[in-house]
């Protein structure tokens, strides 16, 4: 859903730096992008209040956890309807496993994105916590051998001289 906020060339200057490297310090932000730091500490906090900035986060490896095997599981449910959806959304929202949630279009309605132990955990939780709901009609699991994720996204909302 598109945000509604007006970026603004400096709004797009800290977005930009700020997804190259989340761990800049409000003194290095302010001088890479030629503001007092007062005025960057500012700008970030709005973009932070305005729903811009949704957090920081660092990238751990999942073996160093414990993850040994990571799956996309396709589930379709058996009717459209909003509360279906929402009540699906909800219970992946709250099992441990679950990395990414993605309602889709398409044969199915979610794709859900799991790390898990091993074989045996990926087997437990599709049939415990996916096969056992009423509204789920479909399940189909897709090995994710490897994965790269981009951390850093396009930025459409800003002018063309600022990306």
């Amino acid at each position: 859903m598109p945000n509604k906020i007006k970026l603004d060339r400096t709004d797009c200057e800290i977005l930009a730096e700020l997804q190259k490297n989340a761990r800049l310090s409000n003194k290095e932000l302010a001088t890479r992008i030629g503001l007092a730091e007062s005025t960057s500490l500012e700008r970030v906090r709005g973009l932070v209040t305005d729903g811009v900035l949704r957090g920081y986060h660092a990238e751990v490896d999942p073996g160093a956890l414990g993850i040994g095997l990571e799956a996309m599981i396709a589930i379709r449910i058996a009717k459209h309807s909003r509360e279906l959806i929402e009540d699906f959304r909800g219970h992946t929202a709250v099992l441990p496993e679950v990395v990414a949630t993605y309602h889709v279009g398409g044969a199915n309605d979610f794709l859900v994105h799991v790390a898990v132990r091993d074989a045996e955990h990926l087997r437990t939780v599709v049939l415990e916590s996916f096969s056992t709901r009423p509204e789920v009609v479909h399940i189909e699991t897709s090995l994710v051998f490897e994965h790269e994720y981009r951390w850093e996204l396009p930025n459409y909302a800003c002018p063309v001289e600022s990306r």
